[in-house]
């Protein structure tokens, strides 16, 4: 029970330190390994800059914590060939991370796109 808590307490401090900020390789290294992430991170972040990011719910078991969040944030650069609209958006996604050795090695993510897209003008 231990480390379930103090994983949580990790994940959230990785959301607090990625929120509302630019996203940049050095700070985002100090919370994970995983390199399908950090991809990840860095294509939503410049698509929609120093987004923020909320949990409002989250889980652990093991080395893993699954998130209930959401993401928001503004249009301000390309996203998969959508121009900026500089409209703002909110939307729900879960994700679960495993963590060894104080760092994000996997993650899983599923996200309401459907909302996003209707927030983007292109639904």
């Amino acid at each position: 029970m231990e480390q379930q808590r103090q994983n949580k307490e990790f994940i959230i401090r990785y959301i607090n330190a990625l929120s509302g900020v630019y996203k940049t390789r050095e700070l985002m290294e100090q919370y994970m390994t995983d390199e399908e992430l950090l991809g990840h991170i860095s294509f939503f972040d410049a698509a929609f800059p120093k987004y923020e990011m909320f949990a409002d719910e989250i889980t652990a078991e093991g080395n893993r914590v699954v998130v209930r969040a959401r993401m928001k944030g503004s249009h301000e650069g390309e996203f998969n060939g959508i121009v900026p609209t500089h409209r703002k958006v909110e939307f729900p996604f879960v994700i679960s991370y495993d963590i060894e050795n104080g760092k994000i090695v996997h993650h899983w993510l599923i996200a309401d796109s459907m909302a996003l897209m209707e927030q983007l003008g292109v639904m």
